[in-house]
C-alpha cells in the first residue's frame, strides 16, 4: 500500500511478498536508488513500513506542463548468508505519486515454471526403480509443466519387484546440483543420512515425507518438496539425482528409514511407528553407511538382514523466471490542486 502525501511517502508492505508462505526478510527491502530501510517493522501482522520524504531516498522529480510526478522503487533483493538455494524471487516494484491527474494499477506476476523428466532404472533380479512427479491426489502424474516458487512438488519414488518376495523400498540420499554431476558445485542435500529429508529442517521448507491414509506401500515411497532455485543462477535447470534402495520389509532402521523434521516440536519423526528411535541419528547426521550388494543372479530370492539393492536416478527439472520484476505496475497516490486549496482525493 503507497500513500502519498503532500510532503511524505509512506510505503507499506507484506513480508509475505510473493504470496507463497514465505516470508522475506524485512532487511533485504529497500526503497529508493538510496537504498533506504524500513522505518518500523510489525511483527504482529508481518508487514514493514517506509516513511520518507517525497525528496529522500533518491527519488526523482518530473514537472512536465500539468504535472508533477515523484517516481522511485521498492526493491527486494533475497540474502541468503551460507545458502545456496532460494524460495524467493527478487522484485523491483516501481512507485509513482502524481498530482493532477488519475491513473490505472495493473499488474503481471512472474511465473516461474518446472519442466520434468522421468527416470527410471532397471537393476539385477528384475527390480525396476522410477521416480515420477505426481498430482495432488498421488493417484496421477503430472502432465502440467507449471509450478511456482512456494509450490509442493509431489514426488513419488516406486519399485517394480516381480518375482521377489517382497522388499520395502527407502530412498537414501537426494541431491540437487546445477549440471548432471552429483558431486558438482553448486550442490544442495534434499535427503541425506540414509532417509532423513534435511530440506524439511530449513525455517522456509514444507517439505515432508507423505503417507496416504495410513496405506503402507512398501513399493512405494513419497514426499513432497518445497519449490525452490539456485541463488544467482539466472538459467536455474535443476538436476536432482536420488539413490534408491529396497531392502526387507521388516529391516527398518537406522540405515532404512523415512524421517522428517518437526519444527514445532524440533524433533525428527519417522514415516511409520517404529519401536526404536530410527531418526534420532539425523540430529548428529551420522546414520552409519550401507553396503552396496550385487546380486548374484535373477529370480526370486530372500534377502538376508544386510541383503539391498540400489539404483541411482536423475530427474531434471527447468525452472524458467520470465520477468525480473514481481510486479511491474505502478502504485500511484493522486492529489487534485484546486488554486490555493489543496485537497486528495480518496479512491
Amino acid at each position: 500500500m503507497v500513500q502519498c502525501g503532500e510532503q511524505k511517502l509512506q510505503v507499506r508492505a507484506q513480508l509475505d511478498l510473493f504470496g507463497t508462505r514465505h516470508p522475506i526478510n524485512a532487511a533485504d527491502l529497500t526503497l529508493g536508488t538510496a537504498g533506504c530501510q524500513p522505518t518500523r517493522v510489525y511483527p504482529e501482522n508481518h508487514t514493514v513500513l517506509f516513511d520518507y520524504g517525497l525528496h529522500e531516498c533518491g527519488s526523482r522529480l518530473q514537472m512536465t506542463g500539468d504535472f508533477l510526478i515523484y517516481t522511485t522503487h521498492l526493491t527486494h533483493i533475497p540474502n541468503y548468508p551460507g545458502s545456496v538455494i532460494v524460495r524467493t524471487n527478487g522484485a523491483v516494484i516501481p512507485i509513482v505519486c502524481r498530482y493532477l491527474r488519475t491513473g490505472n494499477v495493473s499488474s503481471d506476476p512472474i511465473k516461474p515454471t518446472w519442466i520434468p523428466f522421468s527416470s527410471t532404472r532397471s537393476g539385477e533380479g528384475h527390480l525396476s526403480f522410477s521416480l515420477r512427479l505426481m498430482n495432488g491426489d498421488w493417484h496421477t502424474e503430472r502432465t502440467s509443466t507449471v509450478y511456482s516458487l512456494g509450490d509442493l512438488i509431489h514426488i513419488e519414488a516406486s519399485v517394480s519387484m516381480d518375482n521377489h518376495l517382497p522388499l520395502k523400498l527407502y530412498i537414501d540420499r537426494c541431491v540437487a546440483t546445477l549440471s548432471p554431476d552429483k558431486g558438482s558445485s553448486p550442490r544442495y542435500s534434499i535427503i541425506d543420512y540414509n532417509g532423513c529429508l534435511v530440506d524439511s529442517k530449513a525455517e522456509d521448507s514444507f517439505s515432508t515425507f507423505v503417507l496416504l491414509r495410513d496405506q503402507r506401500e512398501p513399493d512405494k515411497l513419497r514426499f513432497d518438496l518445497d519449490a525452490f532455485r539456485f541463488y544467482g543462477d539466472e538459467q536455474s535447470l535443476i538436476f536432482i539425482t536420488c539413490h534408491l534402495k529396497v531392502a526387507a520389509v521388516d529391516q527398518g532402521d537406522s540405515r532404512n528409514k523415512a524421517c522428517t523434521f518437526q519444527k514445532l516440536h524440533k524433533i525428527w519423526t519417522p514415516l511409520e511407528e517404529s519401536s526404536s528411535d530410527i531418526c534420532a541419528c539425523c540430529h548428529v547426521g551420522n546414520c552409519g553407511s550401507t553396503r552396496d550388494i550385487i546380486l548374484p543372479f535373477r529370480g526370486r530370492r530372500d534377502l538376508g538382514a544386510e541383503a539391498g539393492v540400489q539404483s541411482e536416478l536423475v530427474v531434471m527439472l527447468s525452472l524458467t523466471v520470465t520477468a525480473v520484476s514481481l510486479i511491474s505496475a505502478l502504485l500511484m497516490a493522486l492529489f487534485l490542486y484546486r488554486k490555493h486549496q489543496r485537497t486528495p482525493l480518496s479512491y
